[in-house]
């Protein structure tokens, strides 16, 4: 796994990533153009040249094509020719799913005998690069856009950023990879399941999937084509909304294209109507189904409450996705290389497409007069509503696991995605929380279509974006928190029921050591600096200098309240432990962090997981 260590950089909501790249979101990028462009042009080349020789040694298996450093070059040279006030998203690099066309580069799809290389850019592509985002490459995929899990390819497979046991998800695996490790700044999937939003959830990103027609297809090899939609992976939400802003532009030769309409985007800030379904299943995964009772606890703490509806129409309308005659729109896309090359295509792609020949004409239309009945069922059910919130999958699976049962799993993964795009819906995926063994867990919200906006504006009020979480005010103090209150942990609520809010995620200093405390309920542990020690991940929240007398009677001796430094410098009140306590008490250091030990002792050990900000 890739170890990752993120800190603020300044006010533009820069990340660094010392195990890989600088992660830079929009705002990062565009201030290093302006500020200094040489070394802005130098810098990005320089990554470029460090991933191409990563690629070479087989060392990412996220990319399929990277740009050579020429051709980067020259763009970047053109691009200096202009002011970079003028383009809002000058020197912006980016990846694309290598499903949609980039002049130059080669398109296939995920399968290397199906490849062409276009002379045109994409439409979208097209409106991206006139914006001044610079395409670094093009990535790994699902072949022919054709799963939820990122498994289904002749390259090699990637993982979540977080574990290199788990799935990355998929189809879009590479773009979202690309977009978590910092080498690049957003990233464009697609999604016509789920595949723009499965691997947001995979790798603790934002995941936009918009309205149908919202973004062209014009230049993408089709899965669906009355369903596809050309997502995008960014950092933030504002990010992917700026992205969707230069991209959502109305096409007339894409005859699914559509007028934006406009869609009312306000809502009550204090009474949100938010719902989700009763009798969510987790297909006995218990650390999904912990994180999202905790994800909704933390909701409730601050007021937010779901109102449960009956998930019987949903679910009846995604079996026809991939059980009924949509799948022989599958087959339609590339029936002439179906034809003529079945044995180039992955096993399981080439047994679903396939499928799709046992579908009449007459199949098809009876299927669309269910999908038409439930989606207006669907769009009742939701009009009452500013959105409906599901987890963005239910299940987190290795790729052993996936590999050995992939279409039982890959179909668990698309119980919350695969209904969206059958019933004209919108959708984004954001980060919630971290799971107790470190994994990501991610949220979706859904609405009706063209209300792209208001899901953004919901998914920031939910704490997601960074940027528009308040500063420290003048009546909180900052406190370090490292085990037990932790997000989701069993004494968060010591926290979140006095009013404490989560600023950021980031490590102490590389000065301390971190302990489990010998006969502790719940396992506590101790963090005592040493000159020989490491980083610690801890999490800094806000709470209410009023609180704080009350919150300290909770803290039982030997563990108190001290000066912690942070990996920035800051010094913060934190939990820190009397050295007597660590008599029989076992050094966990090595984990980086409580939920790495903590998980270690429930299941097989994990790679650690990434150390630094995430989200709130």
């Amino acid at each position: 796994m890739q170890k990752q260590v993120v800190q603020h950089e300044d006010q533009h909501n820069v990340k660094k990533d010392t195990g890989t790249e600088s992660v830079l979101t929009i705002a990062g990028w565009l201030d290093r153009w302006k500020t200094n462009p040489q070394a802005a042009a130098r810098d990005l080349l320089d990554r470029q040249q460090k991933r191409i020789a990563k690629c070479a040694a087989g060392k990412t298996p996220q990319w399929i094509h990277l740009v050579a450093l020429d051709v980067l070059e020259a763009q970047i040279n053109e691009l200096l020719k202009t002011d970079a006030n003028d383009l809002p998203l000058y020197g912006v690099p980016f990846a694309v799913k290598d499903n949609i066309d980039v002049a130059g580069m080669p398109t296939t799809a995920g399968c290397p005998e199906y490849a062409y290389t276009p002379d045109s850019d994409a439409f979208v592509i097209a409106k991206l690069k006139k914006a001044g985002a610079i395409c670094i490459g093009k990535t790994n995929l699902d072949q022919f856009a054709t799963g939820l899990n990122g498994t289904r390819t002749p390259y090699s497979i990637p993982h979540s950023v977080f574990s290199e046991a788990h799935i990355s998800g998929g189809s879009s695996s590479g773009s979202a990879v690309a977009v978590a490790l910092g080498e690049v700044a957003f990233s464009l999937g697609t999604d016509t399941a789920g595949s723009g939003r499965v691997p947001a959830g995979c790798n603790q990103l934002v995941g936009l999937k918009p309205s149908k027609g919202y973004i062209s297809t014009n230049g993408l090899i089709p899965a669906c084509r009355t369903l596809d939609c050309i997502s995008i992976f960014a950092h933030t939400v504002d990010d992917a909304q700026n992205v969707l802003a230069v991209a959502g532009v109305y096409d007339p030769e894409d005859p699914y294209a559509r007028q934006a309409q406009p869609a009312v985007t306000s809502f009550s800030s204090t009474n949100l109507k938010l719902a989700t379904f009763s009798n969510l299943s987790w297909f006995g995964d218990t650390q999904q189904q912990a994180a999202w009772n905790a994800y909704v606890a933390q909701l409730a703490a601050r007021g937010i409450t779901l109102t449960e509806i009956d998930p019987t129409p949903f679910f009846a309308l995604a079996p026809l996705l991939y059980n009924g005659p949509w799948v022989a729109e599958r087959l339609a896309a590339l029936s002439e290389f179906v034809a003529e090359q079945p044995e180039a295509i992955h096993p399981v792609v080439r047994e679903i497409v396939l499928s799709g020949k046992k579908f009449s004409a007459v199949d098809t239309f009876n299927a669309e007069y269910q999908r038409a009945d439930l989606a207006r069922k669907i769009q009742q059910a939701l009009s009452e509503f500013d959105a409906l919130m599901v987890p963005t999958a239910p299940i987190f699976p290795t790729i052993e696991a996936l590999l050995a049962e992939p279409i039982k799993l890959n179909s668990e993964l698309g119980t919350y995605t695969n209904f969206v795009n059958l019933a004209d819906l919108s959708a984004l995926a954001v980060p919630a929380c971290l799971r107790d063994d470190g994994l990501p867990f991610g949220i979706t919200l859904i609405a009706e279509a063209w209300a792209d906006a208001r899901l953004a504006a919901i998914a920031k009020q939910l704490n997601q974006e960074q940027a528009t979480i308040p500063p420290l005010r003048h009546d909180e103090i900052e406190l370090a928190v490292v085990g037990a209150h932790l997000t989701g942990m069993p004494l968060n609520h010591q926290l979140t029921n006095r009013g404490g809010r989560l600023l950021e995620q980031t490590t102490t200093a590389a000065s301390y050591r971190l302990y489990a405390l010998a006969n502790t309920t719940p396992p506590k542990p101790g963090l005592v600096f040493d000159t020989e020690g490491d980083e610690i991940i801890v999490e800094v929240w806000a709470l209410p200098r009023t609180a704080l007398a009350d919150f300290i009677q909770e803290i039982p001796p030997p563990l108190g309240l001290g000066s912690l430094t942070l990996v920035d410098g800051r010094q913060v009140t934190g939990f820190i432990c009397e050295p007597r306590a660590l008599q029989d008490a076992k050094d966990v250091t090595a984990f980086g962090g409580w939920r790495p030990y903590i998980a270690s002792r429930q299941s097989a050990p994990l790679a650690p997981q990434p150390k630094g900000i995430t989200h709130a």
